[in-house]
């Protein structure tokens, strides 16, 4: 998925430049004993530092959004292939190459092949998807078009989710999609380690 870079409109702080508050909103990212913690972080891997720098310049907001997306990264019901499902969906969908690029890379934590990104890019009617799959690449769609998952996507989620599960559903496609929005209308520029 590619697409033209968004002019920026608000910069990142640079890391020297952050508030010391910020570790504050940094710590509520990651909520204690996480279900799904994300691999360790080497240092050739992507830091996330732009969308990082962005929130930086509202600590209040950094720290809300990050209680929240903690949750969707860290302590959802999901499995962290059916998360990045959803997020690498609903960036293709938005057209949002920030989530894109950054996604792609935990994709390939959370066990999805470069043929099976490719096939999220192209969304649920590419081959090859289990029946659940389908469901949930089909799921971002209807969401993201009508904000309602149709009944006919509802009853084969259902029949493989439970409550908790699909709640983590619809709001991670909700707060991927904020996160989208975010991303192209401030025009967060990719990161050095992203391009």
């Amino acid at each position: 998925m590619e697409a033209a870079a968004d002019r920026t409109r608000i910069a990142p702080l640079p890391p020297t430049e952050w508030p010391d508050e910020m570790r504050a909103a940094l710590a509520a990212l990651r909520p204690p004993n996480p279900t799904h913690p994300f691999p360790t972080r080497d240092p050739g891997r992507p830091k996330g530092v732009n969308v990082l720098g962005m929130l930086a310049r509202y600590l209040a907001l950094a720290h809300a959004f990050n209680t929240f997306n903690g949750h969707v990264l860290f302590a959802t019901t999901l499995s962290a292939r059916q998360r990045e499902m959803l997020i690498l969906r609903v960036a293709a969908v938005r057209h949002a190459a920030y989530e894109w690029k950054q996604h792609v890379v935990l994709a390939a934590d959370a066990g999805l092949t470069p043929d099976e990104v490719a096939r999220i890019a192209q969304g649920p009617g590419a081959a090859e998807w289990s029946p659940l799959e389908r469901a949930v690449i089909g799921a971002v769609d209807e969401l993201l078009s009508d904000a309602k998952v149709t009944d006919e996507t509802w009853e084969v989620l259902a029949g493989g989710f439970e409550a908790e599960q699909l709640m983590d559903l619809v709001f991670t496609v909700g707060a991927y999609d904020l996160l989208a929005m975010a991303f192209r209308s401030f025009g967060v520029p990719l990161d050095d380690d992203l391009m």
